[in-house]
């Protein structure tokens, strides 16, 4: 998979840090679990999509469903994410009359990005407007369609490529994230879309692209791949723990609300940092000033679970002692039983438990607790 030096996903690092992007450049791409999860979460999807939309053979939806049934991060709660997201894609395309649907279609954006591209999940053209559909799969940061720099880069691409075909004067930005129940958007019209481009875009852009300009650490740093080096974001991490250690009855309200705010920053910065140094001493042997590489914590197990309950068995132990039976949990059940029988049987067995209270900032979209009593509550069943 080839990456942009300015990648449209990372726009909202690099327009506000724009020394960020070079220096990224030139960190070894690693990718992770959650990565490689979203990935595959978004082939299912474009799948999906295309199947239902009759761009597919069914025999050929079967196969391509086989081969991503077989990946090791694939599960049933994934299919019913992605089968939401294809089934309201469809209902947005069925909604518009005349309208044209492209999936994964890779964007040119060098008229704005040096050397820029970029794919857009799903694009829609009904009328005079273009919808831009992105799916999230992950569920640790919520992600909005409001002021969203890369939905913006893909809308000023697709613009741009099929403007000779469409009177596009408007653009609908949608961000479908399943996992934590959001579905947000954001509309433009053409015009105020490309003033954005030439006034913030494309100076930013060639900022970034020859290394100039400042290094402004902030909640954007989150999934920089330099984080653990930037002297920038350390200064500014350290600089808030002077805060964070003085008496909180010192601490005013403000204060104590900013260094909550904080923490999310905070805590990641520095787990960042220990992966580094692990990694550097585990991988190349660096030593590291004052500390040494040790053999952690490790427990006991069983080499074959199998092997270990026939010598149990063997040794005169009945098989409803050794085992501990569960329910299974919905998502197997589901798969298990179909979601049409699942409800059916299950239905009126399930609950959904009000979730644990989180300090969020204010700008968050979720609504807040209506009362203390409430959110008390909520901590008890947790």
């Amino acid at each position: 998979m080839s990456h942009a030096i300015l990648s449209p996903s990372s726009s909202g690092r690099w327009l506000v840090c724009t020394r960020s992007a070079q220096l990224e450049a030139k960190e070894p791409y690693s990718s992770s679990v959650y990565a490689d999860e979203g990935t595959l979460a978004h082939r299912l999807c474009e799948l999906l999509v295309k199947y239902k939309i009759g761009k597919m053979l069914n025999k050929d939806f079967k196969k391509h469903l086989k081969e991503i049934e077989a990946h090791e991060l694939y599960t049933g709660e994934m299919y019913d994410y992605c089968d939401g997201f294809a089934v309201f894609v469809l209902e947005k395309f069925n909604s518009l009359a005349g309208a044209h649907i492209f999936t994964e279609d890779k964007v040119d954006l060098t008229r704005w990005i040096p050397q820029g591209f970029g794919t857009v999940d799903i694009r829609i053209i009904g009328g005079k407007t273009l919808f831009i559909i992105d799916f999230k799969y992950g569920k640790g940061v919520p992600v909005f369609a409001e002021d969203n720099s890369q939905l913006k880069v893909y809308g000023l691409g697709a613009v741009e490529e099929m403007s000779h075909l469409f009177n596009i004067d408007t653009v609908e930005m949608i961000i479908y994230q399943p996992r934590i129940g959001s579905v947000t958007s954001h509309t433009m019209k053409t015009i105020d879309l490309l003033e954005w481009a030439e006034t913030v875009l494309v100076p930013g852009a060639k900022a970034a692209y020859e290394g100039a300009g400042e290094f402004v650490p902030g909640a954007h740093c989150g999934f920089c791949r330099v984080r653990h080096k930037c002297k920038a974001l350390a200064a500014k991490n350290l600089e808030a723990a002077k805060e964070a250690f003085k008496e909180p009855a010192f601490l005013s309200p403000d204060e104590v609300a900013d260094i909550v705010k904080r923490e999310k920053a905070f805590t990641d910065w520095i787990s960042a940092v220990s992966d580094y140094a692990l990694e550097q001493a585990v991988n190349h042997g660096v030593e590291w000033p004052g500390m040494k590489l040790v053999e952690g914590r490790s427990v006991r197990k069983y080499a074959d679970d199998e092997q270990a309950a026939s010598a149990l068995i063997k040794a005169g132990l009945n098989p409803t002692k050794i085992y501990n039976l569960k329910l299974k949990g919905i998502t197997e059940m589901t798969k298990l039983l179909g979601k049409t029988d699942f409800e059916k049987v299950l239905g009126e067995h399930l609950i959904k438990p009000v979730g644990k209270p989180v300090l969020v900032d204010e700008t968050d979209k979720r609504p807040a607790f209506s009362s203390v009593d409430r959110a008390q509550e909520a901590f008890k069943e947790e």
